[in-house]
């Protein structure tokens, strides 16, 4: 589904991505790890084209997307959906206008298609009967529940996840990740979940990348990331900073 090759990008005189080499099954949900600022939401923003590499390359689905224009971005967009992290959502918008915002930029708006869509998009999220509240009346798992259905409502084959529990109590954070999971086997969706969450990465992912200084360190399944008996993962599992001391 993704492939990126040798991804590398500087803000201002830091050095964020500096050789990205990562690939993407379709059908997988691989989970992106790695410490707070250390270029995880940089490296998913590039994924649909939101930001530009200094070099290398992104595939999706066979084309390369770095250098395309902003009309072929669009169609890559169709097949890659995105949940930022706070939901993002329209704040003068009802639930119901929010879901259905994407549809209507495609140029549906034909009122019965829509009504059904949004209903249907409701009830995948377990959100029946909240078309007509306002984000501000919403729960903040409501408010992502809301943004991914909006970000899913065309039907992509991926979906790129921006730390999606961040902020929510365990209980409503783990009712996200079933989510996930549950759209992986509804609708065959591939899924990116940006995380620094382990509980997170464990529950939703087939395979785990960690992300270190700019490139990917480790690759593999859950059970390969607790057994690895390297220092630096063992620090970063344990919440240790990497002189060894806990991180506070």
């Amino acid at each position: 589904m993704i492939a990126v090759r040798v991804l590398t990008k500087k803000i201002g005189q830091q050095e964020i991505l500096r050789g990205i080499d990562l690939e993407v099954s379709t059908g997988e949900t691989l989970a992106i790890i790695g410490r707070s600022g250390g270029g995880k939401s940089v490296l998913l923003k590039h994924l649909v084209g939101l930001m530009q590499p200094d070099t290398g390359e992104i595939w999706i689905q066979g084309q390369n997307i770095i250098g395309m224009s902003e009309r072929q971005l669009g169609e890559i967009r169709k097949k890659v959906g995105i949940l930022f992290q706070g939901g993002a959502l329209f704040d003068s918008m009802t639930v119901e206008d929010n879901i259905a915002f994407p549809l209507r930029e495609a140029g549906e708006n034909d009122p019965k298609v829509l009504r059904s869509k949004v209903a249907e998009m409701l009830e995948v999220m377990e959100m029946e009967g909240q078309e007509d509240k306002m984000p501000e009346s919403l729960s903040g798992g409501m408010k992502k529940r809301v943004g991914l259905a909006r970000s899913i409502i065309r039907r992509p084959s991926c979906v790129l996840y921006d730390e999606p529990t961040s902020g929510l109590d365990p209980v409503v954070a783990d009712s996200i990740n079933r989510l996930i999971r549950r759209l992986q086997r509804r609708f065959g969706m591939t899924s990116v979940v940006v995380t620094h969450d382990m509980k997170n990465a464990f529950d939703v992912a087939d395979r785990i990348a960690y992300l270190h200084e700019g490139r990917i360190y480790f690759q593999g399944t859950s059970s390969d990331l607790q057994q690895s008996s390297d220092p630096l993962i063992q620090d970063f599992l344990l919440g240790r900073s990497e002189h060894g001391s806990a991180v506070s």
